[in-house]
């Protein structure tokens, strides 16, 4: 056998020799794309362990609220597709939640029903204002939201273009008795047709950390607030789609609010702490937003 082998390898360099370069090119070819290969398949390997293992695991953080890890991270349609995710907390009593945003300067939104649609309606086709004009139903706990607020983009704008954030009331994940509001923040920046279902709808902005921001500075400045501290919300998404087909981006974080029994304002606050990696994960943020907001889909049509 040692004999046979010997002959064989004999015969395969003779072949050689008398082929010429040729295999021997075709040969090292082949080894660097199998190289290659290799190592493109480990970076996308360790790419996606990276991405969707090992960095949602470091930005996770309940430490300031641990119910709300169990909650829900998105409002769903009355069809069962996950609608506008989730972004903001209140903590407080209705009472107090409801002369915040009226002192913020948000309206209370109408009912659904075919005289408020007939109104809104009028109000895009026309370009008139509507500011209580309804908003659509989304649901949290199988239920509607409790409490939906507006504000018109523009001063007499019509209904087309808003900002508006809807509250469910969810006491379960509160701490110490104190009624708490899941809340979900964002802007319609014009009407049309749904990308999935082909219904008449509003489209959002891309950018809800925005909405969600300015809801909550909106009731700092007044002095509302005696508490702000965020949880990790629907996570670190860079190009997430909603019920209306509309894509969105966020840092993923969940601002909640604790309301004052009443407004005092020049009582500064300073937010709870994240942990370093979550900082870390928002000065990335950071860096790429104005990237995102240089996407097509990130304008905002005027009236």
């Amino acid at each position: 056998m040692n004999d046979e082998a010997a002959i064989d390898a004999a015969l395969e360099q003779i072949g050689e020799a008398a082929a010429g370069p040729t295999v021997t090119k075709r040969r090292l070819w082949r080894r660097v794309f199998r190289w290659l290969s290799l190592g493109f398949s480990g970076v996308v390997a360790a790419w996606i362990f990276a991405a969707y293992v090992a960095l949602p695991w470091l930005w996770k953080h309940y430490e300031h609220q641990p119910g709300l890890e169990s909650a829900p991270k998105f409002s769903v349609t009355a069809a069962g597709i996950p609608g506008d995710p989730l972004n903001l907390g209140l903590v407080g009593a209705e009472k107090a939640v409801v002369q915040a945003m009226l002192d913020a300067g948000w309206t209370p939104a109408d009912p659904v029903s075919w005289r408020t649609s007939l109104g809104i309606a009028r109000s895009v086709l026309e370009k008139r204002p509507y500011p209580t004009a309804p908003v659509s139903s989304l649901f949290v706990f199988g239920r509607k939201q409790d409490l939906a607020f507006e504000k018109a983009a523009t001063a007499g704008g019509s209904a087309s273009r808003r900002h508006h954030v809807r509250f469910w009331r969810a006491d379960d994940l509160g701490t110490g008795g104190v009624p708490f509001w899941l809340g979900a923040a964002t802007f319609d920046r014009s009407v049309g047709f749904s990308h999935l279902t082909g219904q008449i709808t509003h489209h959002i902005a891309a950018d809800i950390d925005a909405e969600r921001n300015a809801v909550i500075a909106g009731l700092r400045e007044l002095g509302w607030l005696i508490q702000e501290y965020q949880v990790t919300g629907v996570g670190a998404t860079l190009f997430g789609r909603n019920g209306g087909g509309d894509r969105y981006d966020t840092d993923g974080e969940l601002t909640i609010g604790v309301l004052a029994v009443a407004p005092h304002k020049n009582q500064p606050i300073s937010p709870l702490d994240n942990p370093n990696p979550v900082d870390l994960k928002d000065q990335l943020w950071s860096a790429i937003r104005p990237l995102l907001r240089s996407l097509p889909d990130s304008t905002v049509p005027q009236d």
